[in-house]
């Protein structure tokens, strides 16, 4: 199988427990550290699926890599390869298909509580 594609946007951000479960099912992965200047790959057929962390900034900063990172996710959902979006990530993805990211009114960060409806 591809690896995954993991792409990292700050050091304090990367894949942590998810990095461990796909070590545990064997499944092979790779690290974009975007925060250390690694490059968005031109060619996606190396990768199997992407996976996109968080990060402290927002889908709408103007960052070196976001015109390009865009592309990719609307190229790689255009191929229908797996995305996944973490916090910043799941912003960029909704940037890229054509949703509208905004602040939100609340302060959202760390563990909120879920409840379950049966």
């Amino acid at each position: 199988m591809k690896p995954i594609a993991i792409f990292r946007f700050s050091r304090t951000e990367g894949p942590g427990y998810f990095a461990t479960f796909l070590d545990r099912c064997g499944i092979s992965w790779q690290l974009l550290e975007l925060d250390e200047g690694a490059a968005i790959p031109a060619d996606l057929a190396p990768y199997s699926a992407f996976v996109f962390m968080g990060g402290p900034m927002s889908a709408n900063d103007d960052l070196p890599w976001s015109t390009a990172l865009l592309g990719l996710i609307r190229k790689a959902a255009g191929n229908g390869q797996p995305c996944l979006g973490h916090c910043l990530g799941g912003q960029l993805m909704s940037r890229a298909l054509g949703g509208k990211v905004t602040k939100n009114p609340l302060k959202e960060i760390g563990w909120g509580e879920v409840q379950s409806e049966k």
